[in-house]
């Protein structure tokens, strides 16, 4: 069988095996991980090819043994984050609950994520990969793909394969039409936005787009200056926040798009001696672990339901060769959660008597 020669030093990829071995991808993959039937020339094919070209595979190992125990990768942008930590706790407890061995890969950086699809170090290490809510370009989805395992997102979606998420769009919008219905007009939207700029989270913009959604269908138009941005952090939200108190037009009510900008936007309020929700009401979407201790208003989602159905979707796959049986995104339903953070907006002072 005649095949493209590898250039000694090259880093060998599944794709060089598949391809020597005449075989796809998947097929190659499902081959070496032992975890399929596959007719015995072809098999052969396969091992003989990855011996030639001195593919490392987990069959190596693990010493080559049928049916050993099976790895499953997680790769997530942050693990500091209060969301990724649960998210990251529920599957991995999910996981080794059903006997599978977990490896974490946290790419924290742009430059951290680029070089790990450069080397893509999954190849022959595990039979599976779950993404947390990673922004992945065309690029690395295919550097993803082309591995032939099974694969779930949690978040985002990656064409081909299941994903877990919730309507980013719909949960903005039901936070503002809350406001909306509660009296308030000037309505202030805070985003977080990511300290790396070469990731793109893409639930800022789709609850940028709720939020747009909801106040026009109340006939208002978005304010731009009311409309503030600050990094996705507690000190990021205390400081658009600040920013909006130093405009020329102040809010009644806040809509942060995420739990954490939210609570920096209460502790800058009381911080300049404003009273929420007397005077400003300020209302958030995840319901992180301290918006109750906080009296914050949030729209809230299962982030460890979200975390245990994609987990389960992947095994799924590991144990059906790897072949989704629907590859449509599964929607989570969302709650909202109403606290002390929001009220009815405030009928004017009368003016003092002369």
């Amino acid at each position: 069988m005649q095949s493209n020669p590898v250039v000694p030093g090259d880093r060998v990829t599944l794709a060089d095996v598949a391809s020597r071995a005449g075989v796809s991808t998947a097929t190659a993959s499902r081959t070496l991980r032992g975890v399929s039937k596959v007719a015995s020339s072809t098999r052969q094919r396969v091992l003989e090819a990855a011996r030639d070209l001195s593919y490392i595979t987990a069959m190596e190992a693990f010493g080559g043994e049928p049916g050993r125990r099976q790895t499953v990768a997680i790769i997530a942008p942050f693990v500091h984050r209060s969301y990724f930590g649960t998210v990251m706790s529920a599957a991995a407890d999910r996981f080794r609950s059903h006997g599978y061995d977990v490896l974490l890969y946290h790419l924290g950086t742009a430059e951290a994520r680029d070089s790990f699809f450069s080397r893509m170090p999954l190849a022959g290490r595990v039979d599976g990969v779950l993404s947390l809510s990673m922004p992945l370009t065309d690029q690395h989805t295919l550097s993803l793909r082309s591995l032939g395992m099974p694969l779930v997102s949690l978040g985002p979606e990656i064409p081909g394969s299941p994903s877990v998420g919730i309507d980013d769009v719909g949960a903005a919008r039901g936070a503002v039409r809350h406001l909306l219905n509660l009296g308030h007009r000037r309505i202030a939207l805070i985003q977080g936005t990511a300290e790396e700029a070469d990731f793109d989270f893409v639930s800022s913009g789709l609850r940028q787009q709720g939020f747009e959604e909801a106040l026009e269908s109340a006939e208002l138009q978005p304010d731009p200056r009311l409309m503030v941005s600050g990094p996705h952090s507690v000190e990021g939200g205390a400081a658009a926040m600040a920013e909006l108190l130093g405009g020329p037009v102040l809010p009644t009510a806040v809509f942060a798009d995420h739990s954490e900008v939210a609570i920096g936007a209460l502790w800058a309020l009381r911080k300049a001696g404003l009273r929420v929700p007397e005077d400003v009401s300020v209302i958030g979407i995840d319901d992180h672990e301290m918006a109750p201790v906080l009296d914050l208003t949030t729209v809230a989602q299962d982030v460890p339901g979200q975390a245990v159905v994609a987990a389960r979707l992947l095994m799924r796959m590991l144990c059906t060769d790897g072949e989704p049986a629907d590859t449509d995104p599964i929607i989570m339903p969302t709650r909202l959660i109403l606290r002390r953070s929001t009220a009815p907006l405030a009928s004017p002072r009368p003016a003092a008597s002369e």
